[in-house]
């Protein structure tokens, strides 16, 4: 087999494992169904991962990584407004698709309670990404600030971005949570957080 064929073969697991474990979760995903998925025999896992659990810290890699791009995205088409990139972010975060489709959506909702489950490596690459989010979201509210001529310090401006994110996250889980049962509802939690983030 080509360097290269070994390079898509892997890149077809963690696409399989990327869309099975933010859809359903690491643990509700085996060995034999994510191969499948990725039209590969079980034996070929081993090729590439040692593990499950080396394959999700790949999943949570990878995962983090698109994210933070599509923000660096949305903040290079709003060169003249941070409030208006943070906005976009926002906007993108808390959409009905991004609820109703986890499978491409961000690993920051889609897997948070499977990295606090699947020990340190996974809550290092958890916090990897996290952090990210936390320093894009601080430097636009910084970059905003001085647009405005307020004052905001570093301090200050990494509390509101650990604040922002924590409720970008969890308006997406409480949405989620209750899609099926109360979409009106679920609309509702995803439109309030949208107004209330995009006032501050």
């Amino acid at each position: 087999m080509s360097r290269q064929q070994k390079e898509r073969n892997r890149e077809r697991i963690v696409a399989a494992a990327s869309e099975g474990f933010k859809a359903r979760g690491i643990d509700a995903v085996g060995i034999d169904e994510l191969m499948n998925a990725a039209g590969m025999t079980r034996g070929g896992f081993y090729n590439h991962f040692s593990s499950k659990e080396d394959l999700a810290l790949e999943v949570l890699n990878q995962g983090f990584t698109a994210s933070l791009g599509t923000v660096d995205d949305l903040v290079g088409a709003h060169p003249r407004s941070s409030r208006a990139a943070l906005n976009a972010i926002i906007d993108s975060y808390l959409t009905t698709y991004h609820r109703d489709h986890p499978e491409d959506g961000c690993a920051s909702a889609a897997l948070a309670a499977d990295a606090g489950r699947h020990g340190v490596q996974a809550q290092e690459e958890y916090r990897r990404g996290l952090q990210g989010y936390i320093a894009a979201i601080a430097e636009l509210l910084q970059a905003g600030a001085r647009q405005t001529g307020t004052k905001l310090d570093a301090r200050r401006a990494r509390e509101q971005a650990i604040a922002l994110f924590s409720q970008l996250v969890g308006a997406q889980l409480i949405a989620r949570a209750i899609a099926q049962a109360d979409p009106a509802l679920s609309d509702e939690v995803l439109a309030a957080n949208r107004k209330e983030l995009k006032r501050g």
